[in-house]
């Protein structure tokens, strides 16, 4: 092992890196967003403040255990792709069991951080996103079956329902549409990555829908799911959930990632996949940030 040479500093920056810190950061947005729309002065401002603070520590915890626990199980793969073989594990930086107890030890913390700070229900979902990431997909479906990014995307989707809970101590109609929506997000965001690194995952054995069925089924696959995900979005708004301003948002991003899904799906080749997954990004993103907008703006009228 290379770590003890590494210096203190450099053995910090790989714990964090076990965290996969960038994915934490749209994870934390999508459970701030729904504690903001389920506030209806249920508690004072300051009081509020306080639980969006501590709900966010403790989902940043469950999501950097999850990532953790879920290098530890991907060691063999992260070993034989170039994107992930430089981490800590494969790279020979850490012992594997380091990570295994980091990840372990950072889920224990969330649990009661959620816990004494929200509710029960926030903690145990938190618990049963890392459960689910971790075991039935990193363990099972990633390793098993073509559509694993659409059964284990559900744990990227868990979230809002943890968000929602630490504020209202139930799950609403809302939280559980911001949950669809994710869960519905979640493939064509991942499949426009698994174009790209399809030769690498077959390699690795891994059952991605472009290995088992292809460019072809991958990309109409894309393109469905993309429909599917905007007409969620857009529901919204005739159910009372969200405002004009909502829909406005929810309408120009959804067609710009139509259009990004449609040209992927005509054009030959993954040249233009790269495109769409960077855009699934930002979409989220604006699309959650939209929704605070337009209770906002709705408040002000």
């Amino acid at each position: 092992m290379n770590s003890p040479t590494l210096g203190w500093r450099g053995v910090v920056k790989d714990y964090v890196t076990l965290t996969k810190p960038r994915i934490i950061s749209l994870l934390l947005l999508t459970t701030l967003v729904p504690m903001l729309i389920a506030y209806q002065g249920q508690q004072s401002l300051l009081g509020f403040i306080n639980l969006i603070v501590w709900t966010l520590v403790g989902g940043a915890l469950a999501a950097g255990g999850a990532g953790a626990i879920n290098m530890y199980m991907d060691r063999d793969v992260d070993a034989i792709m170039s994107r992930t073989k430089q981490r800590p594990i494969p790279n020979d930086r850490m012992q594997p069991h380091h990570a295994l107890v980091f990840g372990l030890v950072l889920n224990l913390i969330a649990f009661v951080v959620l816990y004494l700070a929200a509710n029960l229900l926030a903690a145990v979902l938190a618990m049963i996103g890392t459960l689910y990431y971790v075991v039935i997909y990193t363990r099972w479906l990633k390793r098993t079956s073509p559509q694993n990014i659409v059964i284990g995307g559900a744990a990227g989707a868990i979230p809002p329902l943890v968000g929602w809970a630490a504020v209202r101590g139930n799950l609403g109609v809302e939280a559980l549409l911001l949950f669809a929506i994710i869960f519905y997000w979640t493939p064509p965001h991942f499949w426009a990555l698994a174009l790209l690194r399809s030769t690498e995952y077959a390699r690795a054995g891994i059952p991605m829908l472009p290995v088992v069925r292809g460019e072809a089924e991958t990309k109409w696959q894309i393109l469905l799911y993309t429909l599917l995900m905007i007409a969620l979005t857009l529901v919204l708004t005739p159910l009372g959930l969200a405002g004009p301003v909502y829909l406005v948002i929810a309408t120009l991003l959804g067609l710009i990632f139509l259009r990004d899904a449609y040209i992927l799906f005509r054009t030959p080749g993954t040249g233009t996949a790269w495109k769409l997954y960077k855009y699934s990004l930002l979409y989220l993103a604006l699309l959650f940030a939209g929704m605070v907008i337009d209770r906002a703006v709705m408040q002000l009228i």
